[in-house]
């Protein structure tokens, strides 16, 4: 039994948007539980992913590796140059870059560096080459700033062989650096151990970077530090800062009166739970076996631990640990924890009713372990009996990477190993796993990410490193399922480079984004009506604050294949038949998207898809239907009246019904403008709609969404097909009566707070019977 009552545990961090399931990636791995999950795609399901209705669409350049996950916020107001979907990507030729998500375009793009530098070397490890810029990916806030703020750290070099380590703040919508912005990473802490001097260890920036993920959590910007191979002096450090001011407010070293034990991760960012607790694992590294009073090591050395760090009171502290027995030895051999990262599971029941707070990790042994976060265990010399769980085997040569948790599943990419599914029971992971791809991934495996839409249309994601990238996509529910990969289309149709170990697929809103070495691969479903980009269609970037000029790289993805089958000539007739119909949702064929209106009356007409019914919202702001929603249609054409005449933005989203699951696809279009336009244009006349067939009752209304589990708020829409009838709803479970509220057509019913909410609804109509109940169950986490 698994409970996600807890919001902070497990709601994805991600900002409100004004659209229906518009969903933010703001952080490494989605959430800060580090899950893996989006469950707000509505858009990719199994039945879509596949090479003949999805593949690449187009390919973003960059001027360096992209190591970082490609962070994603959705309707996201550029000044001056409208509301766009934006996909932020940082390189390690130290640029940022944010383009829009959905053609490629690059909005704004900075270089990080200050004049006279250049990225840093390699520093000697083969680790990161040839140079190191941004390695860590990001952390946005949107309500920071007049506009929102994503931080990033930046490593650079100048001519005379300094190096720097420098947090940054940036504006969302510019590039521009925040006040304060930005600010050399500096620290010093009590301790004798490695490059110690006076009884303080001293942070070298020439000796470090910044591999793991930022981590954002109550105000407070926390980096954790990783040595360029094994190469010394290093030690273990956690440097935090306040958001706003970016005032270094936090120190603590892991191995002061040691070395070693770096935090890396594989690029995972720590875990982060409810009451701020921060969780991640340290490589190999000084441990003191000889304990104090409190089980802790005697000299304060953390090397090679699972770690549970206290920010109570404005500060850092070691508030817990666990290691195996025979972890000096593990150290030594270089088979330590430091290459995993942490996940944090939902509340579980165990076999006697406890409720268990539990955390994951693996590491180079090829053991997953799960630790209790309330008594993580400490240190036993004789054996691991002191942890809740170790399930040793499950990888064939060890975890460089992090993985995923889904609907009570664990799925884990080990290193020369396949991916593996494990389901929990009773708060106990299973030994064997539930189910494994065909495919195994060559060092250093994969970290996998999950879409899904609620707790059904589940997909695996990960990156596979081959002779080229390899973008791959399971069932969920089932690994032996395939449901794509893009080596599958002929001709090199989905190839998108030169595949980045650690490199994280990010999955948002119908599009999946992969870095790679020169850039990011971005796939879709291949009938989107989002325009190929090309470089007309780039807008003019606001003036960025660049201190220097970076090249910037042609936006230009590759050509987006169509879905006709025809379009490759086939020198041989096959036996396998080609399919006629244009899969997916509909698309809007007129007004062209992007276009004029020439009046207050506007007929839409869309393509039929393989969709069996549409609902149109037109309103004044994405996803709104505060102009007009239309009820459930089965016509491909419907005229809308008293459209705004003042110029504006005008935002339509046609939802299609395809199987059955809604999907939708979104267009913007400029309103008339009658006060700049003395000659009015005459009102087209409505096109004609199908009478219905007479019926003794008003049709069953329907939900959308038709309920499920979601970790934010989320608008429900209630549409009745039964002309004039008047929808009564109630959010209790209790039957809706012509007493219950009426449905406030166009606006939508926003539920909000965690819980459980039921919504019914009825339609009534005089002169027809009431409709049958219909129900929809929303569990927000």
């Amino acid at each position: 039994m698994i409970s996600f009552r807890k919001l902070g545990l497990f709601s994805a961090v991600l900002a409100a948007a004004p659209a229906i399931f518009a969903v933010d990636v703001l952080t490494w791995h989605n959430d800060l539980a580090r899950t893996g999950q989006n469950l707000n795609e509505t858009i990719l399901t199994p039945a879509n992913v596949n090479f003949n209705q999805f593949g690449k669409v187009f390919v973003i350049p960059t001027d360096g590796q992209v190591y970082a996950q490609p962070l994603y916020v959705s309707n996201l107001t550029i000044h001056g140059n409208g509301v766009h979907n934006v996909v932020y990507i940082a390189s390690e030729h130290d640029t940022v870059y944010a383009c829009d998500a959905d053609n490629g375009a690059v909005l704004w793009q900075i270089s990080l560096l200050k004049a006279g530098e250049t990225p840093s070397d390699s520093r000697g490890c083969s680790q990161i080459t040839p140079e190191i810029g941004i390695t860590a990916t990001p952390v946005i806030d949107r309500s920071a700033g007049l506009n929102g703020t994503i931080y990033v750290a930046a490593m650079s070099k100048d001519g005379s062989g300094n190096y720097f380590q420098r947090l940054h703040a940036l504006d969302l919508t510019t590039g521009a650096e925040q006040s304060g912005s930005p600010v050399n990473v500096a620290a010093s802490y009590p301790g004798s151990g490695d490059n110690s001097s006076g009884g303080n260890v001293y942070f070298d920036p020439a000796q470090y970077k910044e591999r793991a993920g930022l981590v954002l959590n109550s105000g407070i910007i926390y980096t954790t530090w990783a040595s360029h191979c094994d190469i010394r002096p290093y030690t273990s450090w956690v440097i935090a800062y306040d958001q706003t001011s970016l005032a270094r407010v936090r120190v603590i070293n892991l191995t002061p009166n040691g070395s070693e034990a770096a935090i890396w991760a594989s690029g995972a960012a720590p875990a982060v739970d409810a009451s701020g607790n921060i969780f991640a694992l340290t490589g190999n590294g000084t441990f003191e076996t000889s304990l104090d009073a409190n089980g802790f090591p005697n000299r304060g050395d953390f090397g090679n631990c699972f770690v549970k760090l206290s920010t109570a009171n404005n500060s850092l502290q070691v508030a817990d640990y666990w290691t195996m027995y025979n972890t000096v030895a593990e150290s030594n051999a270089d088979t330590d924890l430091g290459s995993g990262g942490a996940v944090l599971l939902p509340d579980m029941t165990d076999v006697n009713g406890v409720t268990r707070h539990l955390v994951v990790g693996a590491g180079k042994d090829g053991h997953i372990y799960i630790v209790n976060r309330d008594n993580m265990g400490k240190f036993n010399s004789v054996s691991n009996a002191n942890i809740y769980q170790d399930v040793p085997g499950v990888t064939a040569s060890g975890e460089w990477g992090t993985p995923a948790y889904f609907k009570n599943t664990l799925y884990i990419g080990g290193r020369g190993d396949n991916l593996k599914a494990f389901k929990f029971s009773s708060a106990k992971l299973a030994t064997t796993p539930a189910s494994i791809s065909s495919v195994t991934f060559s060092y250093p495996g994969t970290t996998p990410s999950i879409s899904a839409n609620g707790t059904s249309n589940g997909i695996v994601w990960v990156e596979q490193i081959a002779s080229g990238a390899v973008l791959r996509a399971y069932d969920a529910a089932d690994l032996t399922t395939e449901l794509f990969n893009s080596t599958q289309a002929a001709n090199n149709r989905d190839q998108f480079g030169t595949g980045n170990k650690f490199a994280v697929p990010t999955i948002a809103n119908g599009k999946v984004y992969v870095g790679t070495t020169s850039g990011v691969g971005v796939f879709g479903l291949l009938n989107s009506p989002t325009p190929t980009p090309t470089p007309t269609a780039t807008p003019t970037p606001t003036p960025t604050p660049t201190p220097t000029a970076t090249p910037t790289p042609t936006p230009t993805p590759t050509a987006t294949p169509t879905a006709t089958p025809t379009a490759t000539p086939t020198p041989t007739p096959t036996v396998t038949p080609t399919p006629t119909p244009t899969p997916g949702p509909a698309v809007m064929l007129s007004p062209t998207p992007g276009s004029t209106f020439t009046s207050s009356s506007v007929t839409f007409q869309w393509s039929a898809g393989s969709a069996n019914a549409y609902v149109l919202f037109v309103g004044s702001s994405p996803g709104s239907g505060n102009i007009y929603t239309s009820s459930v249609l089965t016509v491909r054409s419907i005229t809308v009246n008293n459209i705004p005449t003042d110029g504006r933005t005008i935002y339509v989203r046609l939802y299609s019904r395809v199987n059955t699951s809604w999907v939708f696809n979104s267009y913007t279009y400029q309103a008339f403008n009658s006060s700049a336009t003395p000659t009015p244009t005459p009102t087209p006349t409505p096109t004609a709609t199908p009478t219905p067939t007479p019926a003794s009752a008003v049709a069953k209304p329907f939900i959308f969404p038709n309920g499920g589990t979601f970790s934010q708020n989320v608008t429900v829409h209630i549409f009745c097909s039964t002309s004039g009838a008047t929808i009564y709803y109630t959010l209790d479970g209790s039957t809706p009566t012509t007493s219950s509220s009426v449905y406030p057509s166009g606006d939508g019913i926003l539920l909000s707070g965690a819980g459980t909410k039921t919504v019914k609804a009825i339609g009534v109509k005089t002169g027809l019977s009431n409709s049958a109940i219909a129900t929809a169950t929303f569990q927000i986490q």
